[in-house]
């Protein structure tokens, strides 16, 4: 039987392995000197002035919302072409959550009908507080856009750029927040460098960071200047707010600083295995991916679109052929209005077109650091012999 090729996985090097050493053989294998390392590493590669490394992307979208003191009463709307967390954050809050269909070319929130839904929100008093563009496969949103808006229509924007570091905007790295308040990293395994599980939200306000801080560790402050009344001695410290325990461990934060310095060295090979599913695709019937001139993704995934008018198979038969051939092909993502429990919210799925014919023709391909050029030329063989018979 052939090998498993999954659809994405780490790549982890000696020298990872023995950072990680160094952190155990320290006297700090959790809150100690490596995640401030980290968010420095993370900050000055996006050109950002701050960074607040915590334990998932999850729990960065969380906090990130809290300081924009997102709350019951308030709205948030992000992309439905989205892992949950991009909703669940709100919900989180008490929030209530909405979505902005896709623009059918780049998978990403449509700014076109963003507009359209912010002048009908406007009209009927219900604007969002926050907007979270979620920077798909590691392509930007066309944040300029988006940033235009916000000031028109007065709401905050969170990019959840969990599929994106390293990739670029206008020719600025991702996570500049040059057209935001803050903006979210994932280091989940499968992403494009790795901590294990963790996450990361850099910002240029010095008053978000410190909020953000302080709610990644219950809401705790040391800092004597934001105390209320005298400190009783160096051992005092106050909770200020309701946080929470979202802080990350140095031992996450060594593999993270070490896997920085391959990001560049990670997002080229992606981009090389990606031009050449671009060069060896082309004729098949297939939509392929489509990138903005304003963006560099950094490919954290590559995913097709089946032309079923022109195949014999459904889309659920070419994807479980592919699996059967030991092919780890996925789907990213399921609408997440689709989901059981936002069904309650009674979300109209006809509001959504580009979406629901999305969700009827992705598959995303193997794409990883790792994947081999005699794997790839596997996936299309076996992809080849799928769609022609």
């Amino acid at each position: 039987m052939s090998q498993f090729i999954p659809y994405g996985r780490q790549d982890i090097s000696q020298e990872d392995i023995q950072a990680v050493i160094e952190v155990l053989r320290s006297d700090w294998i959790t809150s100690g000197p490596a995640i401030a390392q980290f968010e420095k590493a993370v900050a000055d590669y996006c050109g950002a002035n701050y960074a607040v490394a915590v334990s998932s992307a999850t729990a960065a979208l969380h906090i990130a919302c809290l300081a924009l003191s997102l709350e019951k009463g308030d709205s948030l709307w992000t992309s439905p072409n989205t892992f949950v967390a991009s909703g669940n954050c709100g919900l989180y809050c008490g929030a209530t959550v909405d979505f902005v269909d896709i623009n059918p070319q780049t998978y990403n929130l449509s700014v076109e009908e963003l507009e359209r839904k912010l002048v009908s929100a406007k009209k009927e008093g219900c604007l969002p507080k926050v907007v979270i563009p979620v920077h798909f496969s590691g392509q930007s949103c066309e944040m300029e856009q988006i940033y235009q808006l916000s000031h028109q229509y007065g709401f905050k924007i969170i990019e959840d750029a969990s599929h994106a570091i390293g990739g670029k905007y206008q020719g600025q790295p991702i996570g500049s927040c040059q057209f935001s308040e803050m903006a979210v990293f994932s280091f989940h395994p499968v992403k494009i460098v790795t901590t294990g599980e963790g996450g990361m939200i850099v910002t240029n306000r010095e008053d978000l960071y410190e909020k953000l801080i302080r709610l990644r560790s219950h809401g705790i402050t040391r800092n004597p200047q934001l105390m209320k009344g005298e400190s009783d001695g160096p051992w005092y410290y106050q909770q200020l707010e309701l946080g929470f325990n979202y802080r990350i461990t140095d031992i996450q934060s060594a593999l993270g600083i070490s896997q920085m310095q391959r990001l560049e060295e990670f997002v080229l090979r992606r981009s090389q295995l990606a031009k050449r599913y671009q060069e060896l695709l082309q004729g098949f019937p297939l939509t392929l991916p489509w990138q903005h001139p304003d963006t560099n993704s950094s490919w954290h995934l590559f995913v097709i679109r089946l032309k079923l008018e022109q195949i014999s198979k459904t889309h659920r038969q070419v994807f479980e052929a592919l699996r059967q051939g030991q092919i780890g092909v996925n789907l990213h993502y399921i609408p997440v209005y689709r989901q059981p429990y936002y069904q309650r919210f009674h979300y109209q799925w006809k509001d959504f077109p580009h979406t629901e014919q999305y969700y009827q023709e992705a598959i995303s391909l193997p794409l990883y650091y790792g994947l081999t050029e005699i794997q790839q030329d596997r996936i299309i063989v076996d992809l080849t012999d799928i769609l022609k018979h």
